[in-house]
This record gives C-alpha cells, structure tokens and sequence, in this order.
C-alpha cells in the first residue's frame, strides 16, 4: 500500500472511469456515484477539508458526514434526507474507498462506514390491472403524439424493459407480421446480458399505427416530435415526463415512473402464477435476490392459496 499525495476530490473523476472500464457498472450507477459524491465533495470544502488525502480520512470525518447528511443536507423540497437515502451517499463513499484498496492507495477501510440501522427500503410500488388500464386511456390517441405515448406505455407494460432500453429500441428491430402474434425481440441489456423481450399483440398494434403517423424513415423507433432535427431519438427525461403527467391525469394514487411499468410488469406476471426464475429472466436481473424484492405478490399468492385449500378441506 501507498500513501497517494492527490487529495480524495481529485482520484474522483479516475474513480469513475474505474467503474466504467473495470467494474462495467451500468451509466445509471456512475451517474449516481458522481452524483452522490459530489455531496461529500461539498461537505468537505464546507468543513474546510478539501486538501485531505485518502490515507488521512478518519472515522470522525466519517461519522461527522454523517451527522450532516443526517441534519443539514436537504432535499430538493426542503426535507432532511429518509435514512434509506442516507445509505445511498455512504454506499457511493465505500465504493471510493474499495477503488482506493483496489489501487493499493492506503485509506479507511470500507467496511469501517456502517449504514445507519433501520434503513429499510420502501415497498415496491406498483399499478394493478385496473390502473394501468387508466394509464393506457389517458393519451390523446386522435393525436400522433398521443398514439406514440400510448404505443410507449403499451410497450413498458407488455416487455418491463428498463427506460434506456425502451429508449434505444430502433425500428429495424420491430418486425410486425402480425399484431395478433407476440413477438419476440432480444436486446442487450444492462451488464451487456442479452435476453428476450415479448410484445403483446396490444403492443404491436399501438407500435404499427405509431409507424404509419411517422413521416420519416430514421431508425430510432420513439421520437421527439416537436425536434426539427428529423427522426432524433426521444429523451429518457422526456418519456418519464410524459408518463408522469398522465399518472396525475388519472389520478393514480402513486407517482408512475417507467420503473414503476417495469415493477407493475413483474408484479403483474407474478400474480397471473408465473415462477420468480422466470421473472428474474424476463427482468434481465443476474441475482435472483434483485428479483426477491417482488415476494410482496408471491407471499400473498401463497397466503390466498393456503387459504383457499384450508377453506376447501373445511368443506369436506
């Protein structure tokens, strides 16, 4: 090990590149990772702290930080931070760390950063049958804009894709024989592991009319209609705006997010009886614990079945 004369600010932006090239972490986890950072960045010029190097990071500074993400550090509406968010900035800052260990740079061990206790995640949050299909009636579908936003909501719903996915979906991929038909399209995913995606007849007839409005022949599938620029691809802020707005439209008692499309997805075949496996393998996810966050659904179908033979044998 080595004592790095560069003070922590500054191994930063190589801290990234890391995840990037060696870790091949996924550009959500960076951009969180800067993001994150950048608070501790703060509290360190704030504290006057700015020069430290990696070997002089104290757990005093650790617990301090602490105390200041815990007390002064406020979202954007003005609330002191849940203790769940919390562990995502010290989560960000042991990963620094393990990327100084990893280059034999001498500092704090991560393990010597605990996450606070009781930083429990919220519950999956979801739209039932009865909800999406509120979600689907709200776009304007006399419109191109409203029959391309449809065609996005279908296509969530019916796949669970991810938004930069969704977002990267060209038309050449698309091969509509037949919208009565489900089609299968594999895509390369997030850690670059590929799988198949499914669209729903619904989903295809949506797409197909969306295609026959368009004017152009670029190949991204879902574009900025109001881009002068022909064909440019659609934004993954603009989609997540436009589902939101149609959530309040609808009055949904949650805020929608695509993320939420891909949770009421798997939440969804989960329900209809569908193994977790499988569900991890329609998600993408390579951990079969990312996919145990849905045990909301499978624990009550086990409980509704428990209670259906129960009552059955009371009957005989």
């Amino acid at each position: 090990m080595k004592h790095s004369s560069t003070p922590i600010i500054e191994h930063i932006p190589d801290f990234l590149d890391y995840c990037e090239i060696e870790k091949g972490l996924a550009d959500k986890t960076q951009e969180n990772y800067q993001r994150y950072l950048s608070v501790f960045v703060k509290w360190l010029k704030k504290v006057d702290k700015e020069p430290l190097l990696p070997h002089q990071l104290t757990s005093q500074h650790i617990w301090d930080y602490r105390l200041y993400l815990s007390r002064q550090h406020k979202t954007p509406g003005g609330e002191n931070l849940k203790k769940v968010t919390q562990n995502y900035y010290l989560v960000a800052l042991r990963a620094l760390l393990d990327y100084f260990s990893d280059r034999d740079i001498t500092s704090l061990p991560s393990n010597k950063i605990k996450l606070p206790k009781g930083a429990k995640k919220d519950s999956v949050k979801f739209l039932n049958e009865d909800a999406v299909k509120k979600l689907l009636d709200m776009p304007d579908t006399s419109t191109t804009k409203g029959i391309r936003d449809r065609a996005i909501i279908e296509t969530l719903f019916s796949t669970g894709l991810r938004i930069a996915e969704l977002v990267a979906l060209n038309r050449d991929q698309i091969n509509i024989k037949n919208t009565k038909e489900v089609f299968e399209l594999n895509i390369t995913g997030k850690g670059d592991r590929t799988r198949p995606i499914f669209f729903s007849p619904s989903a295809l007839k949506w797409i197909e009319k969306y295609l026959k409005t368009r004017k152009d022949m670029d190949n991204p599938l879902f574009v900025n209609l109001q881009s002068k620029k022909e064909g440019k691809r659609l934004s993954k802020r603009a989609i997540q705006s436009s589902i939101s707005r149609y959530a309040k439209m609808a009055a949904l008692p949650i805020d929608v997010t695509p993320h939420v499309m891909r949770h009421s997805f798997a939440t969804y075949l989960l329900s209809q009886g569908v193994d977790l496996r499988m569900v991890q393998e329609f998600l993408g996810h390579k951990n079969i614990a990312t996919t145990q966050i849905y045990t909301h659904v499978t624990n009550k179908r086990l409980r509704d079945v428990y209670k259906k033979y129960h009552k059955d044998n009371e009957t005989n």
